[in-house]
């Protein structure tokens, strides 16, 4: 490849002049664009620096303009202020603080759209310095791990400096471009940036379990950086045949590449590929994606744009957010007036998943921030914090602490739902905020700390003896609305025998009393259908533990259209063990004379009964224990 360079040196000397001369080209005002992130070209960034501090005259407020920068950035240091002016179209570690401080700027905007900004001029490039692999035979070369915006900046651009690199991988894709095309070239080889994978904490990991619940077999995904997305794409290693286009090609990404998880076999559209705009990650990975057919890099406003999303069937979004709001909204770029990243690619994918046949959008969030001092969810983000997601486009929101699905929820069950995934120290908060906003009831009921935090243990699949296929789980303070379809599900009759009175209504109040309960001293089982990712109740099963005796009282209710098919036994069953586990001795239950099908299910328990009926009601005592099959 050395020979390669000298043979275009030789044709096109011009193109290989002194650093000093070529720099001297930039001029005041010049509009400079640098590669993103790991493709920054670090050499030249620094050099740029150098020619500025030997030549502090040189030229005036000349606007530096990238996505985002992990390397060097020298430009933004205010020794170089009468030289350059940052401006970011996302905020990296590194420009943060000159951001905040007024040193630098940051434009806020849908990435998708930058390319064509670009192109019309509104967003004008005078200078492009990138980073390329090396030249072939044909005087190609490729723009490697950086394509997103530098295809665009490079079109536009006046002049276009490029640092060839011998350790940039020669990307397929949009990635080409001929050395005719490049104003001037730098050859220094050196080792690009890496993005090493976080190590993901506890909290990753059961966010990452949660969200591998939501994403199936097939489906095509998008993640962005960090912690998280290495403990969600490590929670997918066993699914089968997922796609990837994304933003962000990762190490954790390559890696189920590598596993044969991700083998994008059922896109619709780039089948077999795996497209992206970009890449931050190890040596491993830009090894792997060198020559490698599989790989297909474009453009951000292509990878990007919510058509070509909302084109693929089954895409699932997952991204972060900062902080989220009890009604929905969410920022990933600043709070109250503290910049701290950008837009980014997020609302793009987002919003195309969407309108995505058999889409998902997922946004995952850690419930707490500052090692736990403060929750991420909050009543309403605070003024001046970009909504960068709104109320109408997540699907799913994902903490630690549990899954909720806000899409087509009003405003209260929305609350409800964020609450029941809140950190548990916070939830108290959210409540009594929540009430004086009148975002849900003001009787709202609550019981704090560990009696009331959800026992995700207690999930459970379950077939009845017909082969029905149920998911049963605790009651969520979050089901008053599935408890509310329930019960008004009944028939007359069935009300009656479950409340063992002539109702016709179950209100607020008595609802509450179903969905708001101390775990350690009474358990509501649902048995559920879930279809399509929606579940309907079609039983429930309840004990409440007596408080002067070892025992419970238990009672029954399943859906009409649903008794005889073996709901009411599988529920019995399962209630039945997890009293034994508690230690309880038996149950206690009342069951109206003419409700044939409650008596027969106690009777047939196979445990020692006792039983008599007053006023037409049986009064049951069921003993758990050696004296089976005893009825008196």
């Amino acid at each position: 490849m050395t020979s390669l360079v000298e043979k275009w040196k030789k044709k096109y000397p011009k193109k290989f002049a002194s650093e000093e001369d070529i720099f001297s080209s930039i001029q005041r005002g010049d509009r400079i664009f640098i590669s993103t992130g790991c493709g920054e070209p670090q050499y030249l960034v620094q050099a740029l620096a150098e020619y500025v501090s030997s030549n502090p005259r040189a030229f005036a407020e000349a606007q530096v303009m990238h996505v985002w920068s992990l390397g060097v950035a020298p430009y933004a240091d205010e020794q170089f202020d009468y030289n350059f002016r940052h401006n970011s179209f996302f905020i990296g570690d590194n420009t943060r603080k000159s951001v905040n401080s007024g040193l630098a700027d940051y434009t806020p905007i849908f990435l998708s759209n930058v390319p064509g900004l670009i192109a019309s001029g509104r967003i004008h490039i005078d200078v492009a310095l990138i980073q390329t692999s090396l030249p072939d035979e044909n005087g190609f070369v490729s723009l490697g791990i950086s394509v997103d915006i530098s295809r665009a900046a490079i079109e536009s651009a006046s002049i276009i400096i490029a640092q060839i690199n011998a350790k940039m991988p020669r990307v397929h894709g949009d990635t080409f471009v001929n050395i005719r095309d490049i104003d001037y070239i730098v050859h220094h080889d050196e080792p690009l940036l890496e993005y090493a994978p976080e190590v993901p904490g506890d909290v990753g990991q059961e966010i990452g379990r949660y969200v591998s619940r939501i994403v199936n077999d097939g489906d095509t995904i998008q993640l962005g950086y960090g912690s998280l997305p290495n403990a969600i794409l490590y929670n997918l290693k066993n699914r089968r045949h997922l796609g990837i286009h994304t933003e962000l090609l990762t190490d954790s990404m390559v890696e189920l590449i590598k596993k044969g998880t991700i083998d994008n076999s059922r896109k619709n559209i780039n089948r077999g590929k795996t497209v992206a705009a970009f890449c931050m990650g190890t040596l491993p990975t830009y090894q792997f994606i060198n020559d490698n057919p599989l790989i297909d890099f474009r453009s951000i406003d292509y990878t990007n744009n919510p058509m070509v999303i909302a084109s693929i069937e089954n895409m699932v979004a997952i991204n972060s957010a900062l902080q989220v709001d009890l009604t929905g909204q969410s920022t990933a770029e600043s709070i109250g007036s503290t910049f701290y990243s950008g837009i980014g690619g997020s609302a793009d994918f987002m919003r195309g998943a969407v309108l995505s046949r058999g889409g998902k959008s997922i946004l995952v969030v850690q419930s707490t921030a500052q090692n736990g001092a403060v929750s991420r969810i909050v009543p309403f983000l605070e003024t001046g914090t970009g909504v960068t997601l709104n109320r109408g486009d997540i699907h799913y929101i994902v903490t630690e602490y549990g899954i909720c699905y806000i899409h087509g929820k009003n405003i209260r069950e929305r609350a409800m739902d964020l609450i029941g995934i809140a950190h548990p120290k916070f939830r108290p908060w959210l409540i009594e905020e929540a009430r004086k906003l009148t975002l849900i009831y003001r009787d709202q009921a609550f019981i704090s700390g560990d009696k009331g935090v959800y026992p995700e243990r207690l999930e459970t699949h379950r077939r009845t003896r017909t082969g029905f296929k149920l998911f049963m789980r605790p009651v969520r303070i979050s089901d008053e609305d599935l408890i509310k379809d329930f019960f008004y599900s009944l028939s007359d009759q069935s009300l009656q025998r479950r409340f063992m009175t002539a109702r016709k209504d179950v209100p607020h109040k008595m609802r509450q009393k179903f969905v708001v309960i101390d775990y350690t001293r009474e358990i509501v089982i649902l048995a559920c259908i879930v279809k399509n990712d929606i579940e309907m109740v079609v039983g429930i099963g309840q004990y409440v533990k007596w408080e002067d005796r070892n025992y419970a009282d238990i009672a029954f209710a399943v859906r009409d259209e649903y008794q005889g098919r073996g709901i009411g036994t599988v529920l019995l069953d399962y209630i039945t063990a997890l009293a034994k586990n508690e230690g309880l001795q038996g149950f206690t239950a009342d069951v109206l004379g003419e409700n044939k099908p409650m008596l027969h299910l106690f009777d047939k328990m196979g445990y020692h009964i006792d039983k008599k009926i007053e006023d037409g009601v049986y009064e049951y005592t069921i003993t758990f224990g050696a004296g089976n099959g005893k009825k008196k």
